[in-house]
């Protein structure tokens, strides 16, 4: 029975939840900023993106050489590729980020390249974030993220009750902290797309859960209070095989996304929304499976309990 096991469902996410806060506070530590040590993209920090399509064959340390001329060896590159009529992948260019650039440095980085290699200005791309957008974008992430944590909670405490809410909102918590601390370990960057992989984590994990707790509402109607934990477990186990289906079918297309993105698009950013994703589907339907459900009978045989020790004082 997977409720026997809540136990050690529960030792296995606190170790996640652990190593994911430990990775963020000593990534937060070493590199001295308020950013939870994730490795925030320009879009939140403020930078300078240049993106230049180059019609010639270049490696990747040239670029970094003509960078490292004007101080910016340090700098983000990410190789742009695309397919030619042929069908063949070709690197039509590179993307360069870096911190914020005045107007004379980023005039003189552009005449270093073009020394290198002809590049058109129809074929240049230059966008410049300040410090105060990307404050304002970050705030506005996280808003939107609270935003929807608060109006689950309300939706489910309407539509079931609170002990359901409680324990869905403890799972989407889980998910999303295992999700950050898997990009704060690996140092993925995080942009824009990130957080609306965020938000379709919560929903895709809220759905999931809720299918779980329908069933268990369900289940649980005409139960003794001795009864619960087998119809919890009756619960998930009716909808194992459609959450696993979901999940696989989801995780299937997720890869074709990566595959596609990764090679015949070329864009980092979609490349980490589909990350972002990959990891909150499987998390998700882990945490709906053994955390919300288990969750929830923990805290309702605690309200069981109070009740119980009310109910004896009165006497």
């Amino acid at each position: 029975m997977i409720i026997e096991h809540r136990k050690k469902a529960y030792i296995f996410s606190a170790i996640l939840i652990g190593a994911a806060i430990i990775s963020m506070v000593f990534n937060m530590i070493v590199s001295g900023t308020g950013t939870l040590g994730l490795n925030l993209g320009a879009q939140f920090t403020g930078g300078t993106l240049m993106q230049m399509n180059i019609d010639e064959d270049f490696e990747m340390t040239e670029v970094r050489g003509v960078l490292a001329e004007h101080g910016l060896e340090d700098a983000t590159l990410q190789q742009v590729r695309n397919r030619d009529d042929e069908g063949n992948l070709i690197v039509e260019g590179v993307m360069v980020q870096t911190g914020i650039l005045d107007e004379d440095t980023r005039s003189n980085v552009i005449n270093s390249f073009r020394e290198n290699w002809t590049i058109p200005d129809e074929e240049m791309m230059i966008e410049s974030t300040g410090a105060a957008i990307g404050e304002e974008q970050t705030r506005n992430s996280l808003i939107a993220v609270f935003v929807a944590l608060i109006g689950m909670v309300i939706y489910i405490a309407v539509r079931f009750e609170i002990n359901f809410a409680l324990a869905t909102i403890a799972a989407l918590i889980h998910d999303l902290l295992i999700v950050l601390g898997v990009f704060s370990i690996l140092q993925l960057e995080v942009n824009l797309p990130f957080v609306a992989a965020l938000l379709a984590i919560v929903g895709y994990s809220i759905n999931d859960s809720i299918v779980i707790m329908d069933r268990i509402r369900e289940n649980t109607k005409y139960k003794r209070k001795s009864e619960y934990p087998d119809a919890v477990n009756t619960s998930i186990l009716q909808n194992l095989t459609r959450s696993i289906n979901t999940s696989l079918t989801t995780l299937m297309v997720l890869a074709a996304l990566m595959v596609g993105f990764y090679v015949f698009v070329g864009s980092f950013d979609l490349v980490v929304f589909v990350t972002a994703m990959i990891i909150g589907v499987v998390v998700g339907t882990y945490s709906s499976i053994f955390v919300a459900s288990p969750l929830w009978l923990t805290l309702k045989e605690r309200e069981f309990r109070l009740a119980a020790k009310a109910k004896a004082k009165a006497r």
